[in-house]
């Protein structure tokens, strides 16, 4: 089980470095190889990024890639709230980069990235970027 930092999310649709491994991590997930997993921002910061990238008009297959992927989507909770305040401390990144970590830790899930300065630090994180 991967959790999805939004920056992962953004490659399957925005040509950047990793681009290749994040689309390699939902193709496995598409084949239900593995099981991906985004707290609720991880939705609205992608298609944002589609809209803004390229048109609104593409938003909605966008969301059905990103559907087809199978990923479950966490609702923000008092659990995940004080998770990430703690991680926000643990890692000294904003509380919106903390909710993804909160998410990987409250599960016992392997935390993807590809925000190596907010995410870095994160225990056994997996950082999708070119170099790795």
């Amino acid at each position: 089980m991967f959790v999805l930092d939004a920056s992962v999310g953004v490659k399957w649709f925005k040509p950047e470095a990793g681009q290749e491994r994040a689309l390699e991590l939902q193709a496995r997930a598409t084949a239900g190889e593995v099981s991906l997993v985004a707290p609720v921002h991880f939705v609205h910061e992608v298609l944002s990024v589609v809209a803004r990238h390229y048109a609104p008009r593409d938003v909605v297959p966008a969301w059905e890639r990103v559907t087809a992927s199978g990923i479950a989507v966490l609702p923000l909770t008092d659990e995940v709230v004080a998770e990430a305040a703690h991680q926000c401390e643990a890692l000294g990144c904003s509380f919106y980069d903390a909710l993804a970590p909160a998410c990987a830790s409250l599960l016992g899930a392997t935390l993807a990235s590809a925000d190596e300065r907010a995410h870095g630090a994160y225990p056994g994180v997996h950082l999708v970027t070119a170099e790795r």
